[in-house]
């Protein structure tokens, strides 16, 4: 049976909105993980088939197919063609995805994965008010008779997911803020111990993850404001706006053999599952149970997890259906602390579990996340 292999994974630093990342052309920003994975690798780069990049939001600096452009801005060969892929917050994710089956069918034998994401040039959500300048008012739901017919009208948006969801679980402000303020502690203890050091490229002067806060504690979390009024959610317990690029290295057996390559670990599960749109965010969920009955494993033979941390609740939702170990789970922090570039989060989060199985000598990883229009990506790897 056809194998795909991660060869290599690196990162930059995720970089604070108006951080030390902010100014960085998203191309240059992507490059500079793309320079740092060739460099790793020891391959040509002329043998890459493929870069596929996550990216959301693609207007301004980050439109006209910004995998490509990633790529020449980091002087490599013209010959390899480009493509940008946006499945909201899992585009990155995603774009592993479809690097692992090209490899996986035969038909590619050396990919490039990876995304990029400067959320302190392009706002959130960005590409659904730009069309407002041509008319399209009430953003992209809007207009359309089937939507409407099966949805309704009634608000379409990730803040009102996760208040959906702390509402469904019973998920208290008082846990998600005990849970928020322990994602800083790990990843402000991972950092303290270089655990992250060896996936960090830095960049424009920039050598660690500028998201962990040292001063925040559970008195300043409870003293916050909620996202919407009678609300549950504050700004402590959702996700960074941040500036990120990652790139992966995908394999195939000959390519291993001919490029003379060591294979770090192996894809062992591939799989993306659908839910209620309008919760958005509980679709890892159904999405983990899924991945787990496919492979016949269960949570208990998972060693280590990354799920994103687009809001507190959207994990801990998740550690209730699963029964999940939380030591194993985000043990280096998640987005709360560290950051959620968007497009560049699943490569990030690949990049991170990659390294914290060799750390800690574990088998499997499991890498799960939420994303707009309630989907989720389940990638499961083995260490080699």
């Amino acid at each position: 049976m056809a194998e795909a292999y991660i060869v290599e994974a690196v990162r930059a630093p995720v970089g604070r909105r108006g951080g030390g990342l902010a100014g960085a052309h998203p191309a240059d920003l992507g490059a500079h993980a793309l320079t740092a994975l060739m460099d790793r690798a020891k391959v040509d780069p002329a043998a890459v088939e493929d870069v596929v990049f996550g990216c959301v939001d693609t207007v301004g600096p980050q439109a006209g197919d910004i995998a490509r452009t990633c790529w020449l801005a980091a002087g490599l060969p013209e010959e390899v063609p480009g493509v940008t892929v946006d499945r909201q917050c899992g585009s990155s994710q995603q774009a592993v995805h479809f690097a692992a089956q090209a490899v996986l069918s035969g038909t590619s034998d050396l990919v490039v994965a990876g995304g990029v994401q400067s959320m302190s040039q392009i706002p959130i959500s960005y590409a659904m008010i730009a069309g407002e300048q041509l008319g399209f008012t009430q953003g992209p739901f809007a207009g359309s008779k089937g939507w409407v017919r099966r949805y309704g009208d009634g608000e379409v948006s990730q803040f009102n997911g996760a208040e959906m969801i702390a509402r469904d679980w019973d998920l208290s402000r008082e846990d998600m803020e005990a849970f928020a303020y322990e994602s800083h502690q790990r990843a402000i203890r991972a950092i303290d111990e270089g655990r992250f050091a060896r996936e960090i490229v830095p960049f424009e002067g920039v050598e660690h993850d500028e998201g962990p806060r040292r001063d925040t504690s559970l008195e300043k979390m409870a003293g916050l404001k909620t996202l919407v009024d009678g609300g549950r959610l504050t700004a402590a317990v959702s996700s960074q706006i941040s500036d990120n690029s990652a790139a992966l290295l995908i394999a195939s057996e000959r390519a291993v053999k001919d490029h003379g390559l060591t294979p770090r670990a192996r894809i062992h599960h591939i799989s993306a599952r659908g839910e209620d749109p309008i919760r958005m965010l509980s679709a890892p969920i159904p999405a983990t149970a899924h991945a787990l009955k496919k492979t016949g494993m269960t949570i208990g033979d998972i060693d280590a997890v990354e799920i994103n941390e687009a809001f507190a609740s959207v994990v801990l939702a998740w550690l209730k259906e699963t029964g999940a170990d939380p030591a194993i789970v985000n043990p280096n922090g998640g987005a709360i602390a560290l950051g959620h570039p968007l497009g560049a989060t699943g490569a990030r989060l690949m990049t991170t579990l990659l390294h914290e199985l060799e750390r800690t000598g574990g088998r499997y990883g499991l890498q799960t996340m939420c994303e707009g229009g309630g989907q989720a990506n389940v990638t499961i790897i083995e260490r080699l």
